[in-house]
C-alpha cells in the first residue's frame, strides 16, 4: 500500500496542507520560550476545530473525573483501614495479656494491682495501644494508665465477656473517645476469673488519617498533572499525524486514499477474523478473478483454488509465498491487522511475479549447485584412506545429485603407487571401490570386482580422452548396446536411464573414473549438470590423490619400521616370550621392543618409544635399538645402559638442531630389564617409560614401584635400578603408551584396565598378547603399540655347579678335577678336555693378575657356561703374543675353544666367562 506523503492535492486552496500549521509563523518568532509561546501551544492543543483538540479536551475531562473518584475512595479506604487496624491491635494486645502465664494467680493474690500495674504498662508500650486494663468480674479496675482510675468501675460492656466472648466497642472513657476490646481471663477449669481490656483513642487513629490526607491530595494532584502532560503529548502526536485536520478534511483525505488504493499495481485484500472480505482493490480482483461486489463475502465462497483460499484465511504471517492462480504466479505477503490494536484479521498483498520466478528458479539452481559443491568439499577427504574417500564421493553424489554413484580406481592407486602417465589407447583394469544408492540386485559391477571398460563404453571413452561424457538417455547409446547387450538390457530393466561419467584426474595423472546415474523416476542429466559433476569429481580426485600419496608414504614408513624391528626372537631358555606390534593407522611411530640374550643364561628385555611419528621417528628408533644392542654387549647394568643411551639421544638432538633449527627433538622413553634364571632375579630401570605389569603365578597383578627417571635426551640426570625376585611362572608384560592411552580416558585408567585384563593365572605369553589386544586398544588407533610378554623359568639347581678356588697355582689341578667330575654327572664327558683347558686358563689369569678369593661356576643350559669371578676390576684383553713373549696365549686358546667369551663387571669385581655349544 502506498504511504501517504506530506502533501494532499485534494485539499481546497484556502485549507491546503503545507506541512505547517497556520500558527507556525507566530511560533517561529516566539521560540525564545516566552510564556506567550507556551500559551500558544496549549491553545493549539485545546482547539476544538481539529480532531486532536477534541480528543485532548475529552481525555482531560475523563482523567479529572477518574482522579477525583480515586482520591475519595482512597481516603475512605484509608480511614476504614486505620480503624480496623486499631481494633485488631486492641484485640491482639488484650488477648495476649489475658492468656499470659501467671495472670490468674495474680488476680487471686491479695494485691493484684501491685503485681499487674507495672506489667500492663510495659505491655501497653510494647503493643502500641493507649491502655491495658485488668479488672475483676465486677468490673473493678486493677490497672490503668492513670493510677487514680484504679479501683473504679470499668467504662464499657462486660456482660458478653463474662460469658466467655470477646467484646469490641467504641465508648467515651477516662482517656476520651476510645475503641476498646474486652477479653475474658479463664482459669484451668474454663471459669472466667477476670477481664482484660485494651484500646486506643479515636483521636489518635483519626489524626493518622488526617496526616495522610495532604499526601493523598498531593499524589492526586501530581497524577492529574502527569496525566494531563501525557495526554498533551499524545494529543500533540495525534495532531502531528493528522496534520491538524478537522473531521471533514479527514473524511476527504480517506476518500482520496481509497481512490489511490484502487489505482496501484499491487493487489490488496483485507479479510476479517471470520474469513469475510473487508476490502479488495481493483488489482486484487483482477489477479484472483473476484467479482466487483466481493466485499462482505466469505473467502471460501469465492470459488478460489483450495490452497489459495486456505492461505488467505489461515491467519498466519506469510512472506513472499508463491501461489499459482491460473497461468499466473503470485507472490503473496500476509500480515495481521491487530498487532497494534486494530481489528482482528489479515491484510494480503499480491504481486504478479511470473517472470521473476523464472529468474529466481535459475538463481536457486545455481545456489543449490554451490551448496552441493560446499558439502562435497566438507564431506570428501575426511580421512587419508583411498577407499573411504571414494565412498564419500559416491555418498555425497547420491544425497543431492544422482540416484546411484560408482567409483572405479586403477590398481596402483589402491597400493599407493602412481598410475603410468601419458595417453591411453584403452582403459586399464579398474577395481570398483565404492558404490552408493543401488539395491542388492543391481546389474552393475560389485565392490572389489576387477573389470576393464572397452570402447565405445562411455566410461572407457571418458578415461581415454580425459573428458567427461554425458549420456542423457541410455536408450540412445546404440554402440554400447551392441557391445554389451545383456548388461545393457539389465541396466535399462533396473530403471537406470541417464549417466555422467567423469575421469578422476589430479596433478595430470588419471587415477580412475566416477559414474553418476539417474533412474527413470528422476529428470535426466543435462549439460548444466556436467559442470557440477566435473567440479565435484575434481575436488574428490585431489583428496584421493592425497590419500594415495599418504598410503605410499605410510607403506614406506611401515616397511622401514618393520625392517628395524626384530624379525624373530632369539633362542634362550630363561623366558617364554611372545610379542605383538601394531603400527598406528594414521602414521608409523617410533615404538620398539627387543629381546637380547646375555652371558650367564640371562636375557635382557627392552621396550621403548620415540617421540613423534613418521620416517624420522622410525629412523631414530632404529638407531636407538642398535645402540641398546651394542651397549648390552658390554653387559652394563640397566641404569648405566640408560645413562649411555640418554647421552646418545642428547647428541642426536644436537645434530638434528644444528642441521635444521625447526627440526623435531628426538626425545624417547625406554624400559630395560635383565632377568637371571639362575637366581630368579630381575633388575630393571626406566627412562620416562610406563612401568611393566607383573602377573604373579596366582593371577594377581601389580606394577612394581620402579623409579620413573627422566626421558631420554634430557641429560645430566641419573637413573635408578630396581631388583625384584620373580617366582617361576611369573609373567612380565612390557608395553608402550599406545596400549593404555586413549581419547576417552587417561593413562591411569588404561593401566587399571590392563591390570584387570591380565588378572588370570596360567595363561601363556601368546594368550596374554591376544587377550590384551582384543580388549584394550581403541577402535581408531592413533599411536603405535608394542607389547612384549615374558613368562619366567628358573634354572634347575642340579644344572648349576659352584665352588671356591684358593688363590694358589696349585689349586688349578683340583679345579680341573672338579670340572671333570661335574661334566661326568651331566653326561658331558666329551667336553671335558676343552672345558678343563678353558677353566685352567681363566683361573690361572685370575691368580696372576687379580686378588681376593676366586669362585668358579658352571651353568648347564642351552650351552655350557664357565664363569670365574674375582675382586679385580682389571679386564683381560685378547692379543697376539710375539715369539719371545712368555705369556699372552691363554685367552687366545680360550677364544679358539669357546664359542664366545667376555667379561662383565659386578659390584664386587668382575666375572670372566666362556660359552661352549653342546654337542
Amino acid at each position: 500500500m502506498a504511504r501517504i506523503s506530506g502533501r494532499f492535492p485534494w485539499l481546497t486552496p484556502e485549507r491546503k496542507f503545507t506541512g505547517r500549521h497556520p500558527d507556525d509563523e507566530g511560533r517561529r518568532e516566539r521560540r525564545d520560550g516566552s510564556p506567550t509561546a507556551s500559551g500558544g501551544r496549549l491553545r493549539a492543543l485545546a482547539s476544538t476545530r481539529s480532531v486532536a483538540g477534541q480528543m485532548f479536551l475529552l481525555q482531560v475531562l475523563i482523567v479529572l473525573l477518574l482522579i477525583v473518584a480515586s482520591v475519595t475512595a482512597l481516603l475512605l479506604q484509608s480511614r476504614s483501614d486505620r480503624f480496623q487496624g486499631a481494633r485488631d491491635r486492641s484485640v491482639a494486645a488484650a488477648e495476649a495479656f489475658a492468656h499470659s502465664p501467671g495472670l490468674v494467680p495474680a488476680l487471686r493474690s491479695p494485691d493484684p494491682s501491685a503485681i499487674l500495674q507495672p506489667l500492663t504498662e510495659a505491655a501497653r508500650k510494647r503493643a502500641g495501644v493507649d491502655f491495658i486494663v485488668v479488672m475483676n468480674r465486677a468490673g473493678i479496675r486493677y490497672t490503668h494508665p492513670k493510677p487514680e482510675q484504679i479501683g473504679k468501675h470499668f467504662v464499657g460492656t462486660i456482660g458478653p465477656s463474662l460469658a466467655g466472648h470477646v467484646t469490641i466497642e467504641s465508648v467515651v472513657g477516662p482517656l476520651g473517645h476510645e475503641v476498646q476490646a474486652v477479653v475474658p481471663v479463664q482459669d484451668a477449669r474454663g471459669s472466667v476469673v477476670g477481664l482484660v481490656s485494651a484500646g486506643m483513642r479515636v483521636s489518635r487513629v483519626s489524626s493518622a488519617v488526617d496526616h495522610q490526607l495532604p499526601v493523598v491530595l498531593g499524589a492526586g494532584a501530581a497524577a492529574l498533572a502527569l496525566t494531563t502532560a501525557g495526554t498533551a503529548l499524545v494529543t500533540r502526536r495525534l495532531r502531528r499525524q493528522t496534520h491538524g485536520l478537522g473531521p471533514v478534511e479527514m473524511t476527504r483525505m480517506y476518500e482520496h486514499h481509497d481512490a489511490v488504493l484502487h489505482a496501484v499495481r499491487e493487489g490488496v485484500l483485507i479479510v476479517d477474523a471470520d474469513g469475510r472480505v473487508l476490502l479488495a482493490n481493483d488489482e486484487a480482483r483482477r489477479l484472483l478473478g473476484l467479482p466487483s461486489d466481493v466485499e462482505g463475502h466469505r473467502v471460501s465462497n469465492l470459488g478460489l483454488d483450495p490452497r489459495t483460499a486456505e492461505l488467505l484465511v489461515s491467519g498466519r504471517v506469510v512472506t513472499d509465498e508463491v501461489l499459482q492462480v491460473g497461468d499466473l504466479l503470485l507472490a503473496v505477503n500476509i500480515r495481521l491487522t491487530d498487532p497494534r490494536g486494530g481489528p482482528s484479521g489479515t491484510v494480503a498483498t499480491l504481486r504478479d511475479s511470473t517472470e521473476l520466478l523464472a529468474l529466481a528458479g535459475k538463481a536457486e539452481a545455481a545456489q543449490s549447485r554451490l551448496r552441493l559443491l560446499y558439502e562435497a568439499t566438507v564431506a570428501i577427504g575426511t580421512t587419508l584412506d583411498v577407499r573411504k574417500t571414494a565412498g564419500e564421493l559416491a555418498q555425497v553424489a547420491v544425497d543431492r545429485f544422482a540416484d546411484y554413484a560408482t567409483v572405479d580406481l586403477a590398481e596402483p592407486v589402491l597400493a599407493g603407487e602412481e598410475p603410468p602417465a601419458g595417453a591411453y589407447s584403452e582403459a586399464p583394469e579398474l577395481r570398483r571401490v565404492a558404490l552408493a544408492g543401488l539395491p542388492e540386485d543391481h546389474p552393475l559391477y560389485r565392490v572389489n570386482e576387477l573389470h576393464r571398460y572397452t570402447v565405445p563404453n562411455p566410461m572407457a571413452t571418458g578415461f581415454i580422452t580425459g573428458r567427461s561424457v554425458l549420456v542423457p538417455d541410455l536408450r540412445d547409446a546404440e554402440e554400447w548396446r551392441a557391445q554389451e547387450p545383456e548388461r545393457f538390457r539389465l541396466a535399462l530393466e533396473h530403471g537406470i536411464r541417464s549417466l555422467i561419467t567423469v575421469p578422476l584426474r589430479a596433478r595430470g595423472v588419471l587415477m580412475g573414473v566416477a559414474n553418476f546415474w539417474r533412474s527413470r523416476e528422476n529428470t535426466p542429466f543435462e549439460e548444466g549438470d556436467l559442470t557440477l559433476a566435473d567440479e565435484m569429481a575434481a575436488r574428490a580426485a585431489v583428496s584421493i590423490d592425497n590419500a594415495r600419496r599418504f598410503t605410499r608414504e605410510h607403506a614406506m614408513a611401515v616397511t622401514l619400521q618393520e625392517s628395524l624391528l626384530p624379525r624373530g626372537l632369539p633362542e634362550q631358555g630363561a623366558l617364554d616370550l611372545a610379542h605383538r606390534y601394531l603400527p598406528a593407522q594414521t602414521g608409523v611411530g617410533g615404538d620398539w621392543f627387543d629381546v637380547i640374550p646375555l652371558p650367564g643364561a640371562r636375557v635382557a628385555l627392552v621396550v621403548g618409544d620415540v617421540v613423534g611419528h613418521g620416517l624420522h621417528a622410525a629412523a631414530t628408533m632404529g638407531r636407538l635399538r642398535t645402540a641398546v644392542q651394542n651397549f648390552s654387549s658390554l653387559d652394563l647394568p640397566p641404569d648405566e645402559l640408560l645413562s649411555h643411551l640418554d647421552e646418545l639421544v642428547h647428541r642426536i638432538d644436537h645434530e638434528v638442531t644444528a642441521a635444521d633449527d625447526e627440526a623435531t627433538v628426538a626425545g624417547a622413553t625406554c624400559l630395560y630389564a635383565i632377568y637371571d634364571p639362575s637366581s630368579g632375579r630381575c633388575t630393571m630401570a626406566r627412562a620416562g617409560h610406563l612401568p611393566p605389569a607383573l602377573v604373579h603365578p596366582d593371577g594377581t597383578v601389580e606394577y612394581p614401584d620402579l623409579p620413573a627417571g627422566p626421558p631420554l635426551g634430557v641429560g645430566s640426570l641419573p637413573f635408578e635400578a630396581l631388583d625384584l625376585h620373580l617366582p617361576e611362572g611369573s609373567s612380565l608384560v612390557l608395553y608402550t603408551d599406545g596400549l593404555v592411552e586413549g581419547r576417552n580416558h587417561d593413562i591411569d585408567t588404561g593401566m587399571q584396565n590392563l591390570a584387570v585384563t591380565l588378572a588370570q593365572p596360567g595363561r601363556s605369553p601368546d594368550e596374554i598378547c591376544e587377550t590384551v589386544l582384543s580388549a584394550l586398544p581403541p577402535a581408531r588407533q592413533r599411536d603405535d603399540i608394542a607389547l612384549l610378554a615374558a613368562r619366567t623359568h628358573l634354572l634347575d639347581p642340579e644344572r648349576i655347579a659352584e665352588w671356591e678356588v684358593p688363590s694358589d697355582p696349585a689349586a688349578v689341578a683340583e679345579a680341573r678335577a672338579n670340572v671333570t667330575r661335574q661334566l661326568a654327572r651331566w653326561d658331558l664327558d666329551e667336553m671335558a678336555f676343552a672345558t678343563e683347558l678353558i677353566l685352567s686358563e681363566l683361573i690361572t689369569n685370575a691368580i696372576l693378575y687379580a686378588t681376593g678369593p676366586l669362585r668358579v661356576r658352571l651353568l648347564h643350559d642351552r650351552t655350557l657356561i664357565c664363569e670365574v669371578s674375582d675382586t679385580s676390576s682389571t679386564s683381560p684383553h685378547l692379543r697376539y703374543a710375539a715369539e719371545e713373549d712368555e705369556g699372552g696365549r691363554g685367552l687366545f686358546l680360550v677364544a679358539q675353544m669357546a664359542q664366545r667369551w667376555g667379561t662383565r663387571y659386578t659390584p664386587e669385581g668382575k666375572i670372566i666367562w666362556a660359552e661352549q655349544t653342546l654337542h
